[in-house]
């Protein structure tokens, strides 16, 4: 009996810490929520803190209606998609070359890879290099920068070195080339690496907004994550700007830069649940018994 209420508080403890935990982690995402669905007049005045206490769909309304906004989330989920796609392709057909054990120059490929991961030239010479590519104000500015990622080239080395010769040598043997066991047989195992690395990449491509700003001069070209930073940066004007300006309307600049976020976000969240049982997932879980 007494090492069951032990058990039981031990448990009740953990359960309120975990509970505290997620309230701290979960609310700010909510009250972006709440906000987004309160009028932006009524929410400078506050009290909105658990549900909208003035429920409109007027700032979604705008934002939906917004040829401005609605490029800038056509561009971020192209940039996404199209980018997450070549990047884990490149990424891992660079590293399944690199992974072979017998490769010349291996030592040399591998210094230049970390230092390039660990050594920038900045963002002047970086601008320079696109400019003499002919990438500057174009969709190819957000694509080509990233198809090799030096980190996650790394991981996926060590990745494609765990996975047994045994596969690889059974398909020699029935004449496969090295692109047709790369695709027909390392890919299709590596489901966990592709997952992670296609998540991250894809997280990175959908929150970058740097090259936005600098390298990209059409307004079509612009992200969702630029248009966020542009909003933000319009908004910090005094207090009593910001309710004159809303008084001929129940749309605010902050009430429309949460709805903003939370467009952002929802993308995000929708996908990881579908990744995320990939993570856990063994690598040769069934295709090679010894």
């Amino acid at each position: 009996m007494k090492g069951r209420l032990e058990d039981r508080i031990f448990d009740g403890v953990n359960y309120l810490l975990l509970s505290l935990i997620f309230f701290v982690t979960a609310y700010p995402f909510y009250y972006l929520l709440v906000t987004s669905f309160n009028s932006g007049t009524d929410a400078l005045l506050g009290g909105a803190y658990f549900w909208p206490s003035d429920f409109t769909l007027e700032n979604y309304k705008t934002f939906f209606n917004d040829s401005k906004w609605l490029s800038a989330l056509f561009m971020s989920i192209a940039r996404t998609v199209v980018g997450a796609v070549t990047g884990v392709l490149f990424t891992c057909l660079v590293a399944y070359g690199l992974s072979h054990k017998g490769l010349v120059f291996s030592k040399v490929y591998f210094s230049l890879v970390i230092f390039a991961m660990y050594f920038s030239g900045g963002l002047i010479p970086y601008y320079v290099v696109l400019r003499s590519l002919g990438l500057l104000n174009s969709f190819a500015t957000y694509i080509i920068p990233g198809m090799l990622n030096t980190f996650f080239l790394l991981i996926a080395i060590s990745f494609f070195r765990e996975i047994p010769n045994d596969l690889k040598e059974s398909a020699w043997m029935d004449g496969a080339s090295e692109l047709k066991i790369f695709y027909r047989i390392i890919l299709p195992i590596s489901k966990p690496l592709i997952a992670t690395m296609a998540l991250f990449v894809g997280v990175g491509h959908w929150n970058s907004w740097l090259d936005s700003a600098y390298f990209v001069r059409a307004e079509y070209l612009r992200t969702l994550s630029y248009r966020l930073i542009e909003i933000i940066n319009q908004s910090r004007v005094p207090q009593e700007a910001i309710e004159a300006a809303a008084g001929a309307s129940s749309v605010t600049s902050y009430s429309l830069q949460v709805t903003a976020m939370i467009v952002s976000i929802a993308p995000i969240i929708c996908v990881y649940p579908f990744l995320q049982k990939y993570f856990v997932a063994g690598i040769m879980l069934g295709s090679v018994k010894e």
